[in-house]
């Protein structure tokens, strides 16, 4: 009986159109209406939103001009009431006496009038910043400006060079350094205004930020103010109002009119026809009715059909660590496009709205990294291009922007015909299972589109360069040869290390994506060969190699011998742990043995976990790790970074512990201070595209290794008493990678035996390299 009242009820259901299209039509017209309005209040504001930013960029630099003048003034007048040649005649004892008058001072520092103390100092200890400010205030037209100088950990000090004596020739020069600190608040104190306000340092031509406060995603003017008796500027990022209509107020205007006029007149309409009488409906039989009711219905629209994925492709380029492929084979421009609104509908399931992207310097890097960005913005995201850079200056740019999200497009240290594309979407770097999800999207079509993001070039190696040369310090100067072969790292290395303070001799630094010299890989040794014997021609201290990327170092001394990452880990660990006492190191299942060992000495916590830039990163993150490294190469620090995978930055930190040894040792003489046994590196087997994975199903099966104890975390290690053995199925590439160490030559031979038995076992077709 319910049964039949509940289909008598829809059998009786009609849609009476004429009422409910009024409805619809009056209430879109008065949304539509009410946008134009929103519109129109917008445009009209925005010249008001501009001119209170610009007020409030004007307000900042009369605060800091007001700040610097007034402590300049304090200083001038304990400086003018003694005599220039009565403290020159001992300036050490002077300087110490004029400090105890100004106690706010952190450093104060005489020189000669012809500074020629200055022109002969060694920079590198003297500082460069601090001799090119005192050099330039002889040619200053009035007072020198003021600086600042870092320290690094936040220590940023505002530097005055201050003239002795009448004008126009100074009999001395005064090198003050204040706390910088009642400046930023000042600066932090100045409203933004719904803006942004930047406070940098240098001229048009480069500047460096210092410090900002406001709406991130502003849009930063390209020139600031400057901060009169500084080299500082104060720059504005102008908020961007959602505007998508002509910005005409008048025509917005109207179409507000227009749209809250026709839909009051169409609700209008409905009361009316709502109040006449209604005819009254014939009786139509019960078959009628609905034959009736199903030619009234409208029809039923279309499903869209799903977004297909780019014809033919390749599901194997979405590996473990990233994606990656051969270009023109199962890597193209449609394939970037796909991945980049995979990514996007990520994000925007996430609510990240903003990305960093950047390449490396292969040949396919614009057309591949453009096509990326298509893909971004169609998915509704903002992409912040910051051009051809190492991947990890795009890892800092993430951290810069406060994005969280980056893509690196780079085949890093596969051959030039390779590419891909390395992935971090709020703060975290895509692996395994969160690479393949991006596939499925694609593959399902299930993408976001029609968003419209944004796009802006953004220019952050000079801030990348800076904020290294701040914190790391190479207290003595070192000769260091500087192998990039032909990758994206030429371009930023050799500056970066001279501003740590070596000299640098650079090697095979032109960006040439078809790396005409050799592969840009540092765990071949055969691709050191030409580092090597360019140190023992030059006599460098060391020689420094990086992948094609740069987030990998490798490393020689001067005798030629290359020393293997996990032993450089030993060194870094040491130093880390000193700051850091019961900090966990990690490392990958291909280091040495010694290495745990090392760690406890320095009175940290071990931990060995799967190889994987990724990988490493995510245990990182959840065991809180400083320090990690992997046989590869790839050094992350936590500590005083921000514990990413840098070659660039694990290089600069190497030559700051080498110029700083206590004892004043050669770099060779610490390396020999690091345990080392009887060991190959990576050995590799090359296998059909896939196989290596079954096969290592198959060997972990089957295989037998008496006396040994197993760690199956990532492949097959067998651990003995006297030395080990490694087999794993690589991430990146279908091959076999191999390692053996051991305690002596005997070991090392029955050990390389043990694993070739077993592993012929499995197919005995298989070529060993050992």
């Amino acid at each position: 009986m319910a049964l039949n009242i509940g289909n008598e009820r829809l059998r009786g259901f009609q849609v009476d159109w004429r009422d409910l299209l009024p409805l619809a039509g009056g209430t879109a017209l008065l949304l539509l209406g009410l946008f134009c309005a929103w519109q129109t209040w917008l445009i009209a504001d925005e010249s008001d939103a501009i001119r209170r930013v610009h007020l409030a960029q004007d307000e900042a630099v009369k605060a800091l001009s007001e700040e610097i003048a007034s402590q300049r003034a304090g200083v001038e007048k304990v400086l003018a009431t003694v005599d220039p040649a009565a403290l020159m005649s001992a300036p050490a004892q002077s300087a110490a006496a004029l400090r105890q008058r100004l106690p706010q001072v952190k450093t104060l520092e005489l020189y000669s009038g012809d500074l020629g103390e200055v022109l002969h100092a060694n920079y590198r200890v003297f500082g460069y910043a601090k001799a090119a400010q005192l050099m330039g205030a002889q040619s200053a037209d009035g007072m020198p400006p003021a600086q600042s100088v870092s320290y690094g950990s936040g220590d940023r000090r505002l530097s005055l060079v201050i003239p002795l004596g009448p004008p126009p020739q100074a009999q001395a020069w005064a090198w003050v350094e204040l706390p910088f600190a009642p400046l930023k608040q000042r600066f932090d104190a100045i409203s933004p205004a719904g803006g942004r306000l930047d406070l940098r340092q240098g001229d048009d031509r480069g500047n460096v930020q210092l410090y900002s406060h406001g709406t991130a995603s502003a849009e930063a003017e390209a020139v600031g103010k400057p901060v009169p008796g500084s080299a500082f500027s104060v720059g504005a990022g102008l908020p961007g109002a959602f505007i998508v209509l002509p910005r005409s107020w008048l025509l917005s205007g109207l179409l507000a009119l227009l749209g809250l006029g026709g839909g009051v007149q169409l609700l209008r309409l409905r009361l009316r026809w709502k109040a006449a009488p209604e005819a009254e409906e014939p009786d139509v039989p019960l078959p009628a009715r609905q034959v009736a009711l199903a030619r009234a219905a409208p029809p039923e629209p279309p499903a869209a059909p799903p977004v297909a994925a780019p014809a033919g492709m390749d599901p194997s380029i979405f590996r473990a660590y990233d994606v990656r492929g051969v270009v023109g084979k199962s890597l193209n421009r449609d394939v970037a496009r796909a991945l980049g609104q995979s990514i996007g509908t990520l994000m925007g399931e996430k609510g990240l709205r903003e990305i960093v992207v950047g390449r490396d310097g292969r040949l396919s890097g614009p057309e591949l990294a453009g096509a990326l960005a298509e893909g971004l913005r169609e998915a509704g995201v903002d992409v912040i291009d910051i051009g051809a850079v190492p991947t990890p200056v795009v890892y800092y740019a993430t951290y810069r922007f406060n994005t969280g999200c980056g893509v690196a497009v780079t085949g890093s240290h596969n051959p030039p015909d390779y590419n891909g594309f390395k992935i971090v979407v709020g703060g975290e770097t895509l692996s395994e299972g969160a690479i393949q999800d991006l596939y499925q999207r694609i593959a399902g079509g299930a993408l976001a589109g029609g968003g419209g993001g944004g796009l802006r070039q953004v220019d952050v190696v000079p801030d990348y360069i800076e904020k290294i040369v701040s914190d790391v310090l190479a207290e003595r100067r070192l000769k260091v040869v500087v192998d990039c072969g032909n990758g994206i790292p030429g371009a930023i290395a050799p500056q970066l290390l001279e501003g740590v303070g070596c000299e640098v001799v650079p090697l095979y630094c032109d960006v040439d994506g078809t790396f005409p010299n050799h592969h840009p890989d540092p765990s071949d040794p055969h691709n050191l060969e030409d580092l090597v014997h360019a140190v023992r021609q030059t006599g460098a201290d060391l020689g420094l190699a990086f992948d094609g990327d740069g987030d990998r170092l490798g490393v020689v001394s001067r005798s030629g011998e290359i020393v293997y990452p996990d032993r450089l880990l030993m060194l870094f660990a040491r130093d880390v742990l000193s700051r850091q006492p019961g900090a966990t190191v990690i490392y990958d299942v291909k280091c040495t043995s010694h290495l745990k060992g090392q760690i406890l000495d320095a009175g940290g916590s071990p931990l060995m976990w799967r190889t994987g830039h990724s990988l490493i990163k995510a245990k990182m993150r959840e065991t809180g790790a400083e320090l990690a490294g992997e046989m590869s190469g790839h050094f992350f620090f936590k500590e005083r970074w921000y514990g990413f995978d840098d070659g660039l930055y694990a290089a600069a930190r190497l030559l700051e512990i080498i110029a700083g040894d206590l004892e004043g040792r050669s770099a060779e003489g610490i390396f020999a201070t690091l345990p080392k046994s009887i060991s190959t590196p990576e050995l590799k087997v090359e296998l059909a595209e896939g196989e290596h994975y079954r096969f290592m199903d198959k060997l972990r099966q089957q295989a037998s290794f008496e006396g040994a104890s197993l760690i199956t975390i990532d492949g097959l290690r067998a651990d003995w008493p006297d030395g080990w053995g490694l087999v794993r199925a690589s991430n990146t590439t279908p091959v076999l990678v191999l390692r053996f160490e051991a305690d002596n030559p005997v070991a090392l031979k029955r050990i390389q035996q043990v694993f070739r038995n077993q592993l012929l076992a499995v197919d005995a077709a298989l070529k060993l390299p050992f």
